[in-house]
């Protein structure tokens, strides 16, 4: 922001600085239905947007609704009602300072959510919100259950410009938006293909062969112990390392973005002699990592030798099984549920080597291993596509709006 009380970026044929003000400056009226919960909830009829269902998108799913009134209650009960794109904002418990907009179907607020009606342009105000979110979050008073005050929220310093620009604004944003929903739903979409093709292209409990296979193979699957399909299993070290500068990653849970585990996000590098001093375990390139503790259900294939922690097991596959297939395999429905019923009853999640080595599955041929591996692998390589692009959308959005907004 300049003297001149204007953005660094600004669409064409707007040079008028913005004008100064307080929210409550252009709230014409408030919808807070705090204190009127109903005694009752239907199993359907009109939905209620809880908080958990604002999550500062342009509109709540409705259909994530749980609770719902009937008529009566919403004609008699609730006293105060929302208009299309009024604004909501959480006041109280998780998400505080979450936005959207009043969806265009009937619903009802109640409790903990706050309704703001202005004669601005509502899809600017709303983006100028989400860039404002830091600023609404701080308000929280640090009570045991995070809250907001309704009078320090209309407190809150903003710059708003005329309303022909206030519109082009919104627009650009609710462009940007909807490209952010599309990405988002191609994606989802690409996960839940995954999900079902790893349940049909792996045999379920107590049949010989997958529910779907490629033509060109027939033949059921023959039964394997894991301790015949890895020759090796590494549990790393509980030490960490006390000494950093190397060349070999030290890597974490956190440093697995997708299939492939390539180093240190956080930069910690090991030497060999470190290694060797504290006589650290190497998990070697072409291997699995697996989640034995904490975290459940994670794997990835390790491109490089590397050191990790107790959090992984590493698995170092027979020369006769491909290692795409058997990633896929530690994806499937078979393999997690298996590790989830070899740690109940730990207070966290934990399977041992042992465990591990008694799995018992069933492996086809390394022809039809290495069909599934590679398919499986174009339909992550897809998946990791999308998700670039996503988060490189979502990184633009939010330069965008520190640089579009004061």
């Amino acid at each position: 922001m300049n003297e001149k009380n204007v953005p660094k970026i600004r669409f064409q044929g707007f040079n008028e600085p913005w004008k100064q003000c307080k929210l409550g400056d252009v709230i014409d009226y408030i919808v807070d239905n705090r204190g009127k919960n109903p005694k009752y909830y239907c199993k359907s009829g009109i939905p209620v947007i809880d908080n958990y269902m604002i999550k500062n998108t342009l509109y709540p799913n409705l259909t994530d609704a749980n609770r719902f009134i009937d008529d009566y209650l919403f004609n008699n009960f609730i006293r105060k009602y929302n208009e299309a794109d009024d604004i909501l904002i959480t006041l109280v418990g998780n998400g505080i300072g979450n936005i959207s907009l009043f969806p265009r179907e009937k619903a009802v607020i109640i409790q903990n959510t706050l309704g703001l009606r202005t004669s601005e342009n509502k899809i600017f105000l709303f983006f100028l919100l989400m860039k404002k979110n830091k600023d609404i979050v701080a308000l929280d008073r640090g009570m045991a259950q995070p809250s907001i005050r309704q009078d320090e929220l209309l407190d809150i310093d903003i710059s708003i410009p005329t309303y022909k620009e206030q519109e082009q604004i919104g627009n650009f944003f609710k462009k940007l938006d909807n490209l952010i929903s599309l990405h988002q739903r191609k994606l989802e979409h690409l996960k839940k293909q995954k999900k079902g093709l790893l349940q049909k292209m792996f045999p379920k409990a107590g049949a010989k062969v997958p529910e779907i296979r490629f033509p060109e193979f027939t033949g059921d699957w023959e039964q394997r112990k894991l301790s015949e399909v890895m020759k090796d299993f590494i549990v790393p070290m509980r030490d960490k390392p006390k000494e950093f500068g190397g060349t070999i990653p030290w890597t974490r849970i956190e440093d697995i973005e997708g299939k492939y585990l390539n180093g240190s996000l956080s930069g910690q590098y090991v030497t060999e002699e470190t290694i060797s001093k504290m006589n650290l375990k190497i998990i070697p390139k072409n291997s699995l990592i697996v989640s034995a503790s904490a975290t459940f259900g994670v794997v990835a294939v390790v491109t490089r030798d590397l050191i990790t922690n107790q959090t992984f097991i590493g698995l170092v596959p027979n020369e006769e099984y491909d290692l795409d297939y058997l990633y896929s395999f530690f994806q499937s429905p078979f393999a997690k549920k298996y590790m989830k019923e070899k740690s109940a009853g730990s207070t966290i999640f934990y399977i041992s080597q042992d465990d591990f080595k008694k799995m018992i599955a069933l492996y086809p041929c390394l022809k039809e291993q290495k069909k599934i591996g590679n398919f499986f692998s174009k339909l992550d390589n897809l998946i990791s596509l999308h998700q670039r692009k996503l988060d490189h959308l979502q990184k633009q959005k939010k330069a965008l709006l520190q640089q579009i907004f004061i």
